[in-house]
């Protein structure tokens, strides 16, 4: 509670100057709030003829709370209004226990989307992918829903099954049928590869910087001789900037890690590593298309301040801020509130381009033929309403990925993303790391994989043109 506390009063700081600043204005020349006033009075009339005319008895109270949620989810992606019970189980979410599913969700032109599934959870278990659509759960659509009241669908007693209606790209509609669990993920898997340690996070909850470094101080206790160190944040989604924070700075002695930039281009909020001790042996960051927020934070630190390479493919683009400001206390719920974007230590923002790795590795040959395909693109840009970039630079466009699979190497019982990690530990850079052989994919041979028909290779097409390289 007090992290949403600490956060709150921030805001309220803000938000009582802002009104000051209005009560003044106002008092001087009252005229520009005149249309306000009236749009406001305007509501209560509208909503005073749906109370005695609708064709049925409405609740006043739930059409007030998704005319707010309306307003919010308008502004884009991530601002809402949260419920008292949406805020109660936000904060359970952060803790890292509550039940359900275990599927990271949005919401595209009223549609849910899979973001990613958590790892140990049903839904990854049962093979839902990012990108997957959600389009009714036990057989009642929940289209056009609002992701808070698609999650309430979804959650239910533990033990009791829950089916769910996943449409996928290039695939008729399917049923997946899954059991509710206590969701208490573990957020941190360790392992050796070799002379490597391998470390995957799976999200920023509130365990997250404990358990990452408990996990990296029992690989190096129990192999005194480990080499380097792989980071796996793969579709990891995301969650509190403190423990991107925290846990960056297991790995920089010093310096910053983010910085937040509102409306006020001149209130620069910046994060800084410690000094002091840290773990510096070799290490490479994997990410991919589902690594977002509170991950990018880590990975573009991790690569601005030069401490790791980063191998695999561009990540989501989720870099703003929500401040989350409790009414009443929770009471009556909660706002929730894009009030900044994020930027990595050397000024780039994270928002709607992601960060780029410095080795571009698809994890399998299908993968491949996904990235140069503008209809298989998910990312933060994909939303219509998506903040911009501040910087004005866009998302890297469809294109073949420097590096997939070849065809002798076995998808099913290896990861190629990680073989790509593990070599560029082994040789000591991207640079001097060999390079695969690069494939010549063709549109037909990304149809055929698909399983479409009748298509032609057009001039300047994505997988026709050169594939740029990775910056």
């Amino acid at each position: 509670m007090k992290k949403y506390m600490l956060i709150a009063g921030s805001a309220f700081l803000l938000g009582a100057g802002a009104m000051a600043y209005i009560s003044q204005q106002a008092a001087a020349t009252p005229e520009p709030h005149a249309e306000t006033y009236h749009m406001l009075e305007l509501f209560g009339n509208v909503l005073d003829e749906v109370d005695h005319q609708y064709v049925t008895p409405v609740d006043n109270k739930t059409l007030i709370q998704n005319a707010m949620k309306g307003m919010l989810t308008s502004l884009d992606p991530h601002s809402d209004y949260l419920t008292a019970e949406d805020y109660n189980q936000m904060q359970d979410e952060t803790r890292g226990e509550y039940g359900g599913l275990g599927i990271e969700i949005t919401s595209e032109d009223g549609v849910v989307k899979v973001i990613s599934p958590i790892d140990g959870t049903p839904a990854a278990r049962a093979g839902i992918k990012p990108g997957d659509f959600i389009t009714a759960v036990n057989g009642k659509t929940i289209l056009g829903m609002s992701v808070n009241d698609a999650v309430k669908e979804m959650r239910g007693k533990i033990g009791e099954s829950v089916t769910l209606t996943i449409a996928r790209e290039k695939q008729d509609p399917f049923d997946v049928k899954l059991v509710r669990e206590e969701i208490t993920p573990k957020s941190v898997t360790s392992r050796m590869e070799g002379d490597y340690g391998y470390v995957r996070l799976s999200s920023f909850n509130e365990k997250a910087t404990e358990e990452t470094r408990a996990a990296i101080t029992a690989l190096r206790t129990a192999h005194p001789d480990m080499k380097g160190l792989v980071f796996d944040l793969r579709s990891n989604p995301g969650g509190l900037l403190d423990q991107a924070v925290g846990v960056a700075n297991i790995f920089l002695n010093g310096g910053e890690v983010v910085s937040q930039r509102g409306r006020d281009a001149k209130s620069i909020e910046r994060f800084n590593a410690t000094s002091g001790p840290k773990f510096d042996l070799p290490m490479v960051v994997l990410i991919n298309g589902g690594t977002a927020s509170a991950a990018e934070i880590v990975a573009g630190a991790l690569q601005d301040r030069h401490r790791a390479a980063l191998v695999g493919l561009t990540s989501f683009g989720k870099g703003s801020v929500q401040t989350v400001v409790p009414l009443r206390g929770g009471l009556d719920g909660a706002v929730k509130l894009t009030t900044a974007r994020y930027y990595t230590p050397s000024g780039r923002s994270i928002q709607k381009t992601g960060i780029v790795p410095d080795l571009e590795v698809a994890e399998t040959r299908v993968q491949a033929q996904e990235v140069a395909d503008e209809a298989f693109q998910f990312s933060e840009a994909s939303f219509s309403n998506a903040l911009s970039a501040d910087d004005g630079k866009t998302r890297i466009a469809p294109h073949e990925p420097a590096e997939e699979p070849p065809k002798t190497f076995d998808e099913k019982k290896g990861d190629f993303q990680l073989t790509r990690a593990l070599d560029v530990l082994k040789y000591g850079s991207v640079e001097a790391t060999p390079k695969m052989e690069k494939p010549k994919a063709t549109f037909a041979a990304a149809a055929a994989l698909h399983g479409i028909h009748g298509a032609e290779v057009k001039p300047g097409s994505p997988v026709a043109a050169p594939s740029p390289k990775p910056n």
